[in-house]
């Protein structure tokens, strides 16, 4: 089998309340990863795992309008944006199903591993949530403890505090170090 040359990708760099988002989209404009500035080198690996090898071209990408209507307070301009496929088929159902916690709601790594109808999944859920690669669109952040409280979040647990405060979701905030 020859090798195929590394797909190009556009790498837009978007400033938001919490940090430069970076969004990475293929030619024809599907998500391939949203990451934020501090985790380059996850999204880099991410990218890597899920699409081999990938040429980033800096531009303007054409999600770029629904990213920043989002940060704006529009919580639904991020729904059915175009994603390209990835990960295992179990992977694929734990992102599929993050798509059904709508803003303003959380729901717990069983209640996540449930709804995937795999209650006892709970540690393999968690790591699938973890492995995300377009956070914040396929919404992560919005997966909590039981007891309500934030637990892991690829970007940060203060990320994923504000990104949930600013979708109005109730939790257990982090205790200050």
């Amino acid at each position: 089998m020859p090798n195929r040359p590394p797909e190009r990708a556009l790498l837009d760099r978007i400033p938001t309340p919490v940090g430069e988002a970076l969004v990475v989209t293929d030619a024809a404009g599907a998500l391939l990863a949203f990451d934020f500035e501090d985790y380059e080198p996850r999204m880099t690996r991410l990218l890597a795992r899920y699409h081999g090898k990938v040429d980033l071209v800096a531009g303007r990408s054409p999600v770029r309008p629904a990213v920043e209507a989002y940060f704006a307070g529009e919580f639904s301009a991020l729904e059915g944006l175009p994603r390209r496929r990835a990960g295992t088929a179990f992977q694929q159902r734990v992102w599929e199903a993050l798509l059904t916690i709508p803003p303003g709601e959380t729901l717990s790594y069983r209640g996540l591993a449930e709804r995937i109808g795999a209650p006892t999944a709970v540690r393999a859920v968690g790591l699938a949530n973890g492995a995300n690669p377009v956070g914040v669109v396929v919404p992560c952040h919005r997966v909590i403890g039981a007891d309500g409280s934030l637990t892991g979040y690829g970007g940060g647990l203060s990320r994923k505090a504000w990104l949930l405060a600013h979708e109005g979701a109730r939790f257990r905030p982090p205790l200050a170090a």
